[in-house]
């Protein structure tokens, strides 16, 4: 790996924990926005709500998990393991990590566990 790639996907990792942030933020606000709406109105209108409120808690789980990755991640930079799968202990090619800067296990242990379940 070369010597200048773990603080560039630092950074790049810390601008993606931003978006995630900001993003949960108006995620937030829409959830506000849905629980203060009057469910007084008709079915089409309860299950609409219902449905958006449903969807949102799905990509604020979905964005949670990923930020937890991330600082994962940024912790592995810190530690100077970033890039060493954490399962076998082999590097993680660069171009993995430029697809995907929070990968933590290199193709072959991911593709293990994704088979068992």
């Amino acid at each position: 790996m070369k010597k200048d790639f773990p603080e560039k996907m630092k950074k790049r990792l810390l601008e993606q924990r931003k978006e995630i942030l900001s993003r949960l933020n108006n995620q937030s606000d829409e959830m506000k926005s849905l629980v203060g709406t009057d469910e007084s109105g008709d079915d089409a209108d309860i299950a609409s709500v219902a449905v958006e409120r449903a969807l949102l808690d799905s990509l604020n789980e979905q964005d949670s998990l990923t930020l937890q990755q991330i600082d994962r991640a940024l912790a592995r930079i810190e530690q100077g393991k970033y890039g060493v799968c954490i399962k076998c202990g082999k590097d993680i090619p660069e171009g993995r990590l430029e697809a995907l800067p929070y990968a933590g296990l290199c193709i072959q242990c991911k593709t293990v566990d994704e088979r068992r379940g």
